[in-house]
């Protein structure tokens, strides 16, 4: 088993940064990519980045290319997602994600992770 809890979320401007923690704790040395997702009202969840725990490859969605940063601390077993130049269409719930499994694109969607975080909310405003 793998607990994960997210923290950071909260409301900034347009243009702002946030930066979202996820720790991790139990059999963390099971988990071969952790991903951060995102759900906005009335749409299906979607994955943001990813990062591969082994060798800290990482796969970011079109839409936050450039933006957003994930990363990994192992000694501290926690992922973050460094959020810049924040647009009001990042509003969602953000959740973190980790995957036991063997995958080739890590944003391949959230069928393919395991144990989820109860997500962490970040508003935007115009």
């Amino acid at each position: 088993q793998v607990r994960l809890v997210e923290s950071g979320g909260g409301l900034v401007q347009a243009g702002g940064s946030l930066r979202l923690s996820c720790a991790a704790s139990g059999y963390t040395g099971s988990a071969t990519c952790m991903g951060w997702f995102r759900q906005g009202p009335g749409k299906e969840r979607e994955g943001v980045a990813c990062i591969y725990t082994g060798s800290s490859s990482t796969i970011y969605a079109d839409s936050v290319k450039g933006r957003f940063t994930i990363s990994q601390d192992n000694a501290k077993n926690t992922v973050y997602l460094q959020m810049n130049s924040l647009k009001p269409e990042d509003t969602a719930m953000y959740y973190c994600a980790a995957s036991t499994r063997r995958l080739n694109w890590c944003l391949a969607g959230p069928a393919n992770y395991d144990y989820w975080g109860q997500g962490t909310q970040v508003t935007v405003s115009a």
